[in-house]
């Protein structure tokens, strides 16, 4: 069983906080695999494998745009996070899945997940061979085939956008993650109506030949946009397929604490209580410019960064 649990829209820094400690429940197995699905308000995040000469705004425009700017243990490069944008954030112990699921496999079924949910809204998506996320079908001879071992997609994809002659691929959804000990944090950002300006301060994930684009802008004129609880819905539903495992939807954190193993309930009735220990708001000082504290380093235990 995956639970999801759907989060509105939260800091970055409050969403690094909840990772964080989700990670470490699962690890002792107190909770089940979860993804967290949400959307963040502005800002811009370098991956382990960031280069700063791909961040082209300064640090005086992004304080004016209200933008935040993190460096993140993810993998990947820089990216851009804001309204309009469902973020996925799968806490997954991969050695809880027959056969034990491996870093690039893992991150090929989070891209067959959003491809097919892109299908289910009319949009024909891909890979591109050699580059991780999303892309618009487009036209060209760099199509990467998907992953035999996938299930078949369990309902038709109604195409409502053809590629144009001589359009190139576009990003809609980059993918960057960690794992430590099996377990795996970070994950996905689908653009659905997000405001594409934002990605003119950055390089996208350091590709400066590929453009970016959103749900919103690929669907054809007649169509209406979708929401994000729509789009939310069709990436766990997309997510229990490719995964193999039904997804319940949760209500709240608590209930959350409720999905752990057995030998667990059995504690928390010896006076010992579980909380995680996330603020429900960040303080208004850490809305600034700043780094990710207390990040994992590179080398111990077995943690590992991929995008």
């Amino acid at each position: 069983m995956i639970a999801v649990l759907h989060l509105g829209t939260i800091d970055y820094g409050t969403a690094l906080e909840l990772q964080r400690s989700l990670v470490e429940l699962r690890k002792q197995d107190r909770i089940s695999d979860v993804l967290l699905l949400l959307e963040h308000h502005p800002v811009i995040t370098l991956g382990r494998n960031s280069s700063q000469k791909n961040l082209l705004a300064s640090p005086e425009l992004l304080r004016k745009k209200g933008i935040e700017l993190f460096e993140s243990n993810r993998g990947g490069d820089i990216t851009f996070h804001g309204p309009g944008q469902l973020v996925g954030y799968p806490i997954f112990d991969l050695r809880g899945f027959s056969p034990r699921l491996g870093a690039v496999e893992f991150v090929r079924r989070v891209e067959e997940a959003l491809i097919r949910t892109c299908g289910d809204l009319g949009i024909p998506c891909r890979r591109i061979c050699g580059l991780t996320g999303v892309w618009t079908e487009g036209l060209g001879p760099e199509h990467c085939a998907g992953n035999e071992s996938l299930p078949e997609p369990a309902v038709p994809q109604a195409v409502k956008t053809i590629p144009e002659k001589g359009s190139e691929p576009k990003k809609i959804a980059a993918i960057g993650v960690h794992i430590s000990r099996g377990v795996t944090s970070h994950g996905f950002a689908l653009n659905i109506a997000t405001d594409l300006d934002y990605f003119k301060l950055i390089v996208p994930c350091g590709i400066s030949d590929r453009p970016v684009t959103s749900i919103a802008r690929e669907l054809a004129p007649e169509h209406r946009d979708p929401n994000m609880e729509q789009v939310a819905h069709l990436v766990s539903l997309n997510f229990g397929r490719v995964f193999g495992r039904p997804m319940l939807w949760l209500e709240s954190l608590d209930a959350l604490l409720a999905t752990g193993a057995p030998m667990y309930e059995e504690s928390a009735g010896q006076n010992e209580s579980t909380t995680i220990g996330v603020p429900m708001q960040v303080p208004g000082n850490l809305r600034e410019l700043h780094r990710e504290q207390n990040a994992p380093q590179p080398g111990r235990e077995d943690d590992i960064s991929f995008a």
